[in-house]
């Protein structure tokens, strides 16, 4: 590899993701290319978000010594699941830098680097800090605690934080920074189809066909099918009542009751 080639990808994660034949889609480049600080990637299932992230992770590890990149999911599963799509795209650049350790916890490489998979429990990541860049994947099901347990260990490094997800309710920590975050927070909305004026579905993507999203929002139905695949903050089910009729039922035109020692009500 030239000398041209290897700066220019260690300039930027979108040349290295066209290093290992990725052709990202518009929305990918532009996260990529991106140096916002907070992403949140509200993208619909199969849309390659944790490919996305883990292009980040390996950038970072591979161009940057002593980098820390942390994981977090709400299963130790699905972390591992994230921290292999990065072995693989590490290995798939021919391993650059070589590995101290590669294996189902970790990436650890002879420049200090480090990616690693954690589970989604806020009592067992605190102890890391300096560290670079932290990936949440499925945020909107992980528990606010875990957030407010791993937003300090950036607090010194400036370090990126990206949370990948499809929506799950109007509740959480993830829908907030959605609809409350302020410019704080590069938002990145990508649902899988749109309706057509007839009511049928159009793809947006090339790989999902409208047969098959018309076949999943059948399965699903219209609520859960807006969810996961339109990235749509819906109501749960669980939910007695919604967040449009809690809001509803405040007012800032009405005076408080108020009670004096004598019991009477003014």
């Amino acid at each position: 590899m030239s000398l041209a080639l290897d700066l220019a990808r260690a300039a930027s994660p979108a040349v290295l993701a066209d290093a290992i034949g990725m052709e990202p889609d518009a929305w990918q480049d532009d996260v990529l290319s991106s140096d916002d600080a907070r992403i949140l990637l509200n993208c619909h299932r199969q849309s390659g978000k944790s490919t996305t992230a883990a292009v980040l992770g390996v950038h970072g590890t591979v161009y940057r010594a002593r980098s820390l990149a942390l994981i977090f999911s709400p299963s130790m599963r699905q972390s591992r699941e994230v921290l292999q799509t990065c072995v693989t795209l590490y290995r798939s650049l021919g391993r650059p830098v070589l590995a101290e350790a590669e294996n189902a916890l970790s990436l650890i490489l002879e420049n200090g680097s480090r990616i690693i998979s954690l589970p989604g429990s806020e009592a067992t990541v605190r102890g890391y800090a300096g560290v670079d860049l932290v990936i949440i994947d499925e945020a909107s099901r992980v528990k606010d605690e875990l957030v407010a347990a791993v937003r300090p260990m950036l607090a010194v490094s400036g370090g990126r934080l990206i949370g990948m997800s499809t929506p799950r309710g109007r509740r959480g920590w993830w829908w907030d920074a959605w609809e409350n975050g302020g410019a704080v927070w590069k938002r990145v909305r990508v649902p899988a189809c749109r309706v057509r004026p007839n009511g049928t579905l159009e793809s947006l993507t090339p790989r999902i066909s409208a047969a098959f999203l018309e076949e999943e929002r059948h399965a699903l139905g219209e609520r859960l099918f807006a969810q996961e695949y339109m990235c749509e903050f819906v109501e749960t089910t669980d939910q007695a009542f919604g967040v449009d009729a809690v809001k509803a039922a405040f007012s800032r035109d009405l005076e408080p009751l108020r009670f004096d020692p004598s019991g009477s009500v003014s």
